[in-house]
């Protein structure tokens, strides 16, 4: 079985000239190719065949063997004479099979075709004859073009390979060093550091604000700094220091052949430093744009030849951060402790993601009770019982959880579980009052389909939606306050209760405060605590405990540690209480423990 070679579309029609003594062999040919396809001629000798070739150009040529005067080997012969780019193709019976296998071999035909022969057979076998043909013109046409082409390129040769060797190693917008030739430097500096004893130091530098002024007043306007800047940074270090564009606004100086001493090495870099954020700063003039530019600069240093490239760069990049944290236009040294604190959260997210699926997290019960000492609910606060690191505070993952959009999935199984312990405690007498109460992040919040999901929850877990309390903080509620005023409205309408969270930590106004569909506000610890020891944080409890009253808010204090402190708030009419002077948070075990001795079983 032949493969069809032809896949691509000719602009025109192939010309086939077909060769047949007999008619009816003829008339054959011509309905089998009589398709609209192909441009046909049709000939019953050798010669008429050579006058149609002489007349037009052909791609094609398929002819009889057994022919009188002349035959098809013969005839095939005269046409690769004179035109040998036309393909020839050879019909023979059986009796002709040696005459044809020695015409194939002297080169003289393409490929022959038995007789009978199969009609698609015939049809695969021309096309794939134009193909190759078609393929071959244009290896030949591309084959001058590739000689053309060399030749020119043998003339540009040693402008290119200059130029090649600079788009390698150099950035195109400064002309300093690009990243690999950075590295390449870096090599070399590591190397002479051990040898001679003498330390180094990268110099990490990252302008401040740079995407503010591209997207101000244009990216030219970019590129125009980022080269002042260069010229600035050649007129800072020695002829022999390295000066390499990392990528945007990042650059990067080689310090070498600094002090033995690491102290003095330091003093050195500094001073460097100092000069290169000082000329940074200096004004600038963009066109017609007077602009001032500041730098973040980290420093980290080496004197070991098994320092890696990579880790370097990654101590400075660190330290340029930090002094980015520490307000900007301003140099930190590399510190060990902050790379530690780095690898540990990048290990405390990857056993993040995992928690959930393995059934780390645990729900503790902090008991919410009444100024009569009866437990009437209970806050659900998250532990995350780490296999390795033991229990976890949420101080330790929460933040992380929020930055990585964790804090998603935690506060849908916070809910669900909580819910399904309300449901438990729906089932019997003396657990059946009790409001617990969730925290709910602002991401959480503020999804779209948070009030659907909290419905979900409820219809699926089926309890009493006035058992479940959800605490919002000030910053949380304020934030889109329509939005919120909305949603929270909506589960409102369904018996949710809501809880403002930390109140008086924030910047809640009193306008929005009879806006928000609140139930209770909770006076935050920090308030509590000082009761007794400073007279203006007990001036803020009375405050905020009349302020509830006043808007028919219920009113809860929390971090409750002493009996003075409660007997404080219940003088001042707030009678709920959450703290350690009643419990810890405990597992729920604990706390129906808590609940018996309370006699409330």
């Amino acid at each position: 079985m032949l493969t069809d070679l032809s896949n691509v579309a000719n602009d025109k029609a192939s010309v086939i000239l077909f060769v047949d003594d007999e008619a009816n062999v003829l008339k054959a040919l011509r309905r089998l190719f009589h398709n609209g396809q192909y441009i046909t001629y049709f000939a019953s000798s050798g010669a008429e065949g050579l006058e149609i070739l002489r007349q037009n150009t052909v791609d094609l040529v398929i002819s009889d063997m057994r022919m009188p005067e002349m035959n098809g080997a013969e005839f095939l012969t005269q046409v690769f004479m004179q035109w040998p780019e036309t393909i020839r193709i050879l019909l023979t019976g059986y009796a002709d099979f040696q005459s044809t296998i020695n015409a194939v071999n002297n080169g003289r035909i393409y490929n022959y075709c038995n007789k009978p022969w199969n009609d698609e057979e015939l049809k695969l076998l021309v096309r794939n004859a134009l193909e190759q043909k078609r393929l071959r013109e244009e290896r030949d046409r591309l084959s001058d073009i590739v000689h053309q082409q060399n030749k020119e390129l043998k003339e540009l040769n040693e402008h290119l390979e200059e130029k090649v060797e600079h788009l390698a190693f150099y950035d195109q917008l400064t002309g300093l060093a690009n990243r690999r030739l950075l590295y390449d430097r870096i090599k070399q500096a590591l190397v002479f550091s051990a040898r001679s004893g003498r330390m180094g130091a990268l110099l990490f530098i990252d302008l401040d604000n740079f995407k503010t002024l591209n997207d101000t007043i244009g990216h030219d306007m970019g590129d125009l700094l980022l080269q002042q800047i260069t010229q600035r940074l050649r007129s800072c270090v020695r002829e022999g220091d390295t000066i390499a564009r990392l990528s945007g606004d990042e650059f990067v100086v080689i310090l070498e052949e600094l002090s033995k001493q690491g102290l003095e090495a330091a003093v050195q870099a500094e001073a460097i430093g100092n000069k290169i954020l000082n000329i940074i700063n200096q004004p600038y003039q963009l066109a017609s744009h007077d602009y001032r530019c500041t730098a973040s600069i980290g420093i980290a240093f080496f004197s070991d030849r098994d320092q890696s490239k990579e880790e370097l760069l990654k101590q400075a990049d660190i330290a340029m951060y930090q002094a980015k944290t520490a307000g900007r236009n301003t140099l930190c040294f590399f510190d060990p402790q902050v790379q530690a604190n780095l690898t540990f959260r990048v290990a405390l997210e990857t056993d993040l993601r995992l928690a959930l699926a393995e059934n780390q997290f645990k729900l503790y019960y902090q008991p919410q009770v009444n100024h009569k000492g009866k437990i009437i609910g209970a806050e659900a606060l998250i532990r995350w019982d780490h296999s390795q690191r033991g229990l976890l505070s949420p101080l330790c993952f929460i933040p992380l959880a929020e930055e990585t959009d964790l804090i998603l999935p935690i506060g849908q199984w916070v809910l669900e579980t909580a819910c399904a312990q309300i449901k438990i405690w729906e089932s019997s007498i003396h657990t059946q009052h009790l409001q617990l109460a969730v925290n709910v992040s602002a991401k959480q919040f503020h999804l779209a389909d948070f009030v659907e999901q909290v419905c979900r929850i409820l219809h699926h877990s089926a309890i009493n939606p006035k058992r479940l309390k959800l605490e919002l903080t000030e910053t949380l509620l304020l934030d889109n306050i329509d939005n919120t005023i909305f949603k929270m409205k909506a589960l409102r309408e369904i018996g949710v209760h809501f809880s403002m969270d930390d109140f008086g930590t924030g910047y809640s106004s009193l306008s929005y405060l009879t806006q928000l569909p609140l139930n209770q506000l909770k006076i935050d610890q920090s308030f509590v605590r000082n009761i007794g020891v400073q007279t203006t944080d007990a001036v803020i409890v009375q405050t905020i405990i009349g302020m509830s009253n006043n808007l028919n808010m219920e009113v809860i204090a929390e971090g409750v540690e002493t009996e003075e402190q409660r007997k404080f708030l219940e003088q001042h009419n707030c009678l709920t209480y959450q703290g350690f002077l009643f419990s810890k948070p405990v597992l729920i075990e604990q706390f129906e423990s808590l609940m018996t001795q309370n006699n409330q079983y």
